[in-house]
This record gives structure tokens, C-alpha cells and sequence, in this order.
């Protein structure tokens, strides 16, 4: 199977920041314009590697670093806000020479996902949003004042120990610093491998991948997900940390679609879940 799945290219494309880094895959096909697709916080779009190819095999699919993620450059500001990463990467699009597209998000990049479709209506042709926290108060205050590590960058490397356990952690705990039996997740480790490369990207962006984290975190979604006026589809795995806020997420999105996926943990989950995400594109009316 994997000998059909379209080539990855990478790239780089500029905006007054500096450069945005992408990866994309397959080609634009009548009808259909290209995925967009935001990744999860921390690392960079190489967690999407599977789905891109997957995906691409009937479109073409863009998938950006966030900025202060990967290999894109650093945002502008101490604390920029999710509706500048938003427009910050409209703007990337735009330098691409894109204009119309479906956008498609995870935990983080979902939050991106959600304020692009609010700003940009008539640009985006449909949504999905997979995995999308909501948080009450006051556990968005723990989450705030907890969940960012503040890196120092010394000549002993203290830092590559600090961040590979925060990446380990979190795949083992959620959130991560709460590290008791209650708080446990039960799918463990991932490959080495995985984790290695998960890592790496997270140690590129050392002192610049918690601005877009505190965005997320701070995005008011209770008001915001309500204003989504594009088509929707909201998915989540039910081993996704954040699987505790699905139902309450379609609740505010009365007119979505909503449908709980097998993840990505394995070809076969992998299959089924992209199986979900295209049939609903295949419905969005086709562009002429």
C-alpha cells in the first residue's frame, strides 16, 4: 500500500515574519481544492506524514509548521494571540498562491483551524476539526500556568533533557505534569522512533514553541466555535486526551457533522479515520 502513497515534498514560503515551512503532497484535482492542515503543539507538521500521503492520493494537501514551530520562523510578539496565527498563516497561503481551500486541524492547529474558517468564510470551503479542547476556568488556568516548560539553554544541554521528558510525559500523562495513576494515559509510549523524531522537532523550536500553545489555550472557544459558519466535520479519537470535550464541542456547532475515529495508531486506524475525513470532502459542493 505504501508504494501508491504520493512523495512528500517540503518547502519554504515567505511572509514578513520570515519563512513558513510546509510539506505537501499530490495534486489539484477539478472540484476539489487543497487541504489545509494545522498540527498539534509541540512539534511540526512531520507528525502528519501519514495522513498527508493518505489524503493526497485524491488532492492536493498543504501542511504547514506552525509559526514558532519546526522550521517556521518565530511569531512576532511576546503573546500573540490565535487570531494572529490565524491571519500570520493566511498569509503563508496567500504567498502560496492559495486562495480557496478546506482547512483541517489538530489540538492546537485546530484552534487555528477554527479562527481561520471564522475570519476567512468565503475562502474556506469546508472544516474538520479532530480533537479540540474546552476547558473550564479554572482548568485553563492550571493549564496556562502549568503546562509551558520556560527552557534555559546551556552548554551542559540541560535543555534537550528537559524537553525530551515534556514530550515523553505527555504521552504518558495528561496533562503531563500531573504525574499520578488519575492522570495516567492508558495507549503508553510510542515507537523510539516516533518519539525521537517528535522530539527533534520540539528541540528546534526550544524558546518559541509555547507561543502558540498559550494561544490555544487561551482561545475562547465557548464563543468562538459558534461563529463557524462553514460546513463542519468535528472528529475525535477515543484515545485522544482531549476526547473528554467531544460531545460538549459538537454542542456548540449544532449544524456540524461529528463522527468518533480510530485514530491513527495503525494502518488500519489510520485508513478507516482518513476514510472518514474524505467522505466528508467528497460531499462539500465541488469548485468550479
Amino acid at each position: 500500500m505504501k508504494e501508491q502513497w504520493p512523495s512528500i515534498l517540503r518547502g519554504f514560503t515567505s511572509i514578513d515574519e520570515g519563512q513558513v515551512h510546509y510539506r505537501e503532497a499530490g495534486n489539484t484535482k477539478i472540484g476539489q481544492p487543497p487541504l489545509v492542515m494545522f498540527h498539534a503543539s509541540p512539534g511540526s507538521a512531520k507528525s502528519l506524514e501519514p495522513l498527508i500521503q493518505i489524503l493526497a492520493m485524491n488532492r492536493r494537501v498543504i501542511a504547514l509548521d506552525t509559526l514558532g514551530n519546526g522550521d517556521s520562523c518565530a511569531p512576532w510578539g511576546a503573546e500573540p494571540d490565535l487570531a494572529y496565527f490565524a491571519r500570520a498563516h493566511v498569509r503563508a497561503l496567500t504567498a502560496l498562491g492559495i486562495d480557496r481551500f478546506d482547512v483541517w486541524g489538530s489540538h492546537t492547529g485546530a484552534n487555528i483551524a477554527c479562527e481561520i474558517a471564522i475570519q476567512n468564510s468565503t475562502s474556506v470551503r469546508g472544516l474538520i476539526i479532530d480533537g479540540i479542547g474546552l476547558y473550564a476556568q479554572d482548568e485553563q488556568e492550571d493549564l496556562l500556568r502549568h503546562y509551558l516548560p520556560t527552557v534555559q539553554l546551556d552548554q551542559n544541554g540541560t535543555q534537550f533533557h528537559q524537553l525530551w521528558a515534556f514530550v515523553r510525559d505527555a504521552y504518558l500523562f495528561w496533562p503531563w505534569y500531573k504525574k499520578d495513576s488519575e492522570h495516567r494515559r492508558p495507549a503508553g509510549l510510542p515507537s523510539a522512533t516516533d518519539l525521537h523524531n517528535k522530539a527533534v522537532e520540539v528541540f528546534k523550536a526550544a524558546n518559541t514553541f509555547q507561543k502558540s500553545y498559550r494561544a490555544a489555550l487561551s482561545y475562547p472557544k465557548a464563543q468562538k466555535l459558534p461563529l463557524i459558519q462553514v460546513p463542519t466535520l468535528v472528529t475525535c479519537s477515543k484515545s485522544d486526551m482531549l476526547f473528554a470535550y467531544f460531545q460538549q464541542v459538537c454542542n456548540l456547532i449544532p449544524s456540524a457533522e461529528s463522527n468518533i475515529t480510530a485514530g491513527t495508531s495503525s494502518v488500519q486506524a489510520l485508513l478507516e479515520t482518513t476514510e472518514i475525513f474524505e467522505r466528508f470532502l467528497e460531499k462539500l459542493p465541488p469548485e468550479s
